[in-house]
C-alpha cells in the first residue's frame, strides 16, 4: 500500500534536485488546496487523475442494532472521487 511517505519519496526521485522535505511540503500543499476547494463547496478536479466533490447525505432515521431503538442518524457531507478517463484507461489496459 502506497502511503505519505511512499508518495513523498516517489515525487523527490521524480524530480531532479528536489529533496524530500520540499517534496513533502509541496505534497502537503497540494492535500490542503484539495480540501480548501472542497470546502467551499467546489468540485476539484485533477486533469489525468480524476475529480473530487463534496455529496450531502441529509439526516435519516437508523435502529441500534444492539437495543433495537430508533435513533437519528444526522446530516452530513461526504467525499466523492470520480476517476477520470486517463485512469481509467492506465488500469484496464491489457485486460
Amino acid at each position: 500500500m502506497a502511503g505519505k511517505a511512499d508518495i513523498v519519496e516517489h515525487i523527490a526521485g521524480s524530480v531532479d534536485g528536489l529533496t524530500k522535505k520540499a517534496a513533502g511540503e509541496a505534497f502537503d500543499a497540494a492535500i490542503e488546496a484539495i480540501v480548501k476547494g472542497l470546502k467551499k463547496g467546489d468540485r476539484v478536479q485533477i486533469p489525468g487523475f480524476g475529480s473530487f466533490a463534496v455529496s450531502k447525505r441529509a439526516a435519516r432515521k437508523g435502529r441500534n442494532p444492539a437495543t433495537g431503538a430508533t435513533i437519528t442518524i444526522k446530516a452530513s457531507k461526504n467525499v466523492r472521487f470520480k476517476a477520470g478517463k486517463e485512469l481509467k484507461d492506465t488500469l484496464n489496459k491489457g485486460r
